[in-house]
């Protein structure tokens, strides 16, 4: 059984609290400025949490398939979506390939889905399950020793995490999502469009 836990990151805890009495205060804002918030619908609207201001992402190493250190500051200029995943995690099995359509529908310049393993195991395990799966347009990425899962404090599969192309995290999400839905494309789309201004990533 998956067990979500709370965001435990003493930083991380520490925003997540106050953005939910920041969208209290919003609620009863002016409506231009409720157009500066994110379209949260449906299952996002309960689960979603958005970080009011948002801050710095963690740069602890993971690495790509091929064994090559990775942070996330090699995807500035690019919308993040950050999963934390394993092929032994059933809802996170389930919620690949929401995540891969994501990649296929909006995957670019703008946006790059990052789906980073938590398996022991690394490549030699995830590649295989991605080949029998079908998943076609994710990239491998491990964290073979948590290190990335720790900064972030997660302690529950799935989790993830968004970062606008500053390289900023803007919210963050427990549990399984589907992350090809309207409902996300809008919210993804919604931080796209405000990182439009950022230069270009180029190749990948």
């Amino acid at each position: 059984m998956l067990i979500l836990a709370p965001w435990t990151h003493p930083l991380l805890a520490k925003k997540f609290a106050l953005a939910a009495a920041a969208v209290a205060m919003i609620a009863l804002s002016t409506t231009a400025a409720a157009t500066d918030q994110p379209p949260l619908k449906g299952v996002f609207a309960d689960k979603f949490s958005p970080l009011t201001p948002p801050i710095p992402a963690p740069q602890a190493v993971f690495s790509d398939g091929a064994g090559r250190p990775v942070t996330l500051q090699d995807f500035h200029g690019q919308v993040v979506v950050l999963n934390f995943w394993a092929t032994w995690c059933a809802p996170c099995v389930h919620e690949m390939p929401t995540l891969d359509n994501l990649q296929a529908k909006l995957g670019g310049p703008r946006l790059r889905v990052v789906a980073v393993s938590e398996d022991r195991g690394g490549a030699k395990v995830v590649e295989p399950f991605m080949a029998r799966t079908g998943l076609k347009h994710l990239s491998v990425y491990i964290d073979r020793k948590g290190a990335l899962f720790r900064e972030f404090g997660a302690k529950g599969l799935p989790t993830t995490i968004l970062i606008d192309a500053e390289g900023r995290v803007v919210g963050g999400l427990e549990g399984p999502a589907e992350w090809d839905s309207d409902d996300a494309l809008e919210l993804i789309r919604f931080y796209m469009d405000r990182g439009a201004a950022a230069p270009l990533k180029t190749g990948g």
